[in-house]
């Protein structure tokens, strides 16, 4: 928390020498500070050390000096201009490491004299994890409080230290124990059944470290003592993601709103001339969380009544589409209301695709990972979809490409998948 302030005051800190070069060192600011993001120098850290750091921090800091200087040159003439720039960006600079050095001896102290602290819940119970409970005890730097051990039922008994709980009971045990922190130490369970107890809501609100299997070769993470851990990334979009991705949407939704307006004209003037009055169709499909909404779409044919609207699986090849329905259906037309849910916050640009009531309840008794799916909104185009999984494909492939996408959500992700969803309209790909 005390990082990022003290690195914007000390790369802003020329300001109070000088205001000559306020726009160098404004773009200095935003520019070092987004390097600092994306490189993770703003992550915590369970080993925390200015020598560890120091390497990355003096690169990017080259790096971004660099690119503004260049930039400043091309834009003044004048040497004395850009001496005093690179005066600047040299004392924020030396300013930015000192203010490093700083928090973190801070940081240190604090985890020391344990006042700040978090409990910490090990899975696992074998010989490395009882390593990490012993490191955790006798050093407080790590900033963590060993609450104790959980592992599977099925091999308790067999296990060298007592534990607090089954693995079954994780949820339960964070919530008591009030958790922050869980870290993964060679559990006695299968992947999948362990992946299913993480993705709990109250289990993925915590911080998630693993130790890596291989552990003994080269690691590129943290480490506890001689231990090497790897953090793993969100199993849910939350907090500052989520709320870039909500932004993204609006965005996104308001623009093709205004762009696309002459062509959803067009295609309800077709719906019409097609099958009369009613060129909307309104259908219950469930969201985030599992809750229902009624998605917005061209009508391309009017099912028999309503059984048939929600169990029916695919009208792909069903007579009763007219040519133009299945113009608007192959080139996914018929989806762009759709672009109103996402306004509304239905739906998403880019998620699992929505699906009705009858088929969530089928799919989720069959398979475990499909319900998953929901930790997110629907989207109007998904990883699954531009991966070739469409119509009649496998329902646990598409569950798997749509838990990856969650799992992995990043900008750069959703506008990966909205160009190949671009590229998908142009071949004529739709159902």
């Amino acid at each position: 928390m005390l990082t990022a302030p003290v690195d914007v005051a000390a790369l802003l800190s020329p300001l109070v020498v000088t205001q000559q070069h306020w726009r160098g060192t404004l773009a200095m600011t935003v520019l070092t500070v987004g390097v600092f993001a994306t490189g993770g120098l703003y992550r915590a850290r369970r080993h925390v050390s200015i020598l560890d750091e120091l390497p990355s921090l003096c690169g990017r800091l080259l790096a971004t000096a660099s690119v503004v200087a260049i930039i400043a040159a091309l834009r003044h003439e004048s040497p004395a201009y850009l001496v005093g720039f690179i005066r600047g960006v040299a004392m924020a600079a030396v300013l930015v490491i000192i203010g490093r050095l700083v928090t973190r001896e801070i940081a240190t102290l604090a985890r020391r004299r344990r006042w700040v602290e978090h409990n910490a819940i090990i899975i696992g119970a074998g010989a490395t994890a009882v390593e990490l409970a012993r490191l955790l005890r006798r050093y407080p730097r790590y900033g963590l409080r060993f609450v104790g051990h959980v592992d599977s039922s099925a091999s308790t008994d067999a296990l060298p230290v007592p534990t607090i709980g089954t693995l079954d009971q994780l949820p339960q045990l964070v919530r008591l124990a009030e958790c922050d922190v869980l870290i993964i130490a060679e559990p006695q369970c299968s992947e999948p059944a362990l992946m299913e107890i993480l993705r709990h809501p109250v289990v993925a609100g915590c911080d998630l470290w693993a130790v890596p299997r291989l552990w003994g070769s080269r690691s590129h993470g943290d480490h506890i003592g001689a231990i090497p851990i790897v953090r793993v990334g969100d199993t849910t979009l939350s907090g500052p993601r989520w709320a870039l991705k909500r932004a993204s949407d609006v965005v996104f939704s308001v623009v093709a709103l205004l762009v696309l307006s002459p062509i959803l004209l067009l295609c309800a003037i077709l719906a019409f001339l097609d099958g009369g009055r009613g060129v909307f169709f309104r259908q219950e499909r469930i969201g985030r969380h599992g809750r229902p909404f009624d998605i917005i779409k061209f009508r391309t044919m009017r099912p028999l009544d309503e059984h048939e609207s929600q169990t029916n699986w695919s009208i792909a090849h069903d007579r009763r589409v007219s040519p133009i329905g299945r113009f608007l259906r192959r080139t996914s037309l018929d989806e762009l209301p759709q672009l109103w849910n996402i306004l509304r916050g239905d739906m998403s640009v880019v998620g699992p695709r929505p699906e009705r009531p009858y088929f969530v309840q089928k799919f989720s008794a069959e398979y475990p990972s499909y319900a998953m799916r929901h930790r997110v909104p629907v989207g109007l185009t998904g990883l699954a979809q531009v991966s070739g999984l469409r119509g009649d494909t496998p329902i646990s492939d598409r569950a798997r490409f749509d838990n990856y996408y969650i799992e992995n959500w990043s900008l750069w992700l959703d506008a990966k998948v909205l160009l190949r969803t671009v590229a998908e309209v142009f071949r004529g790909g739709g159902r």
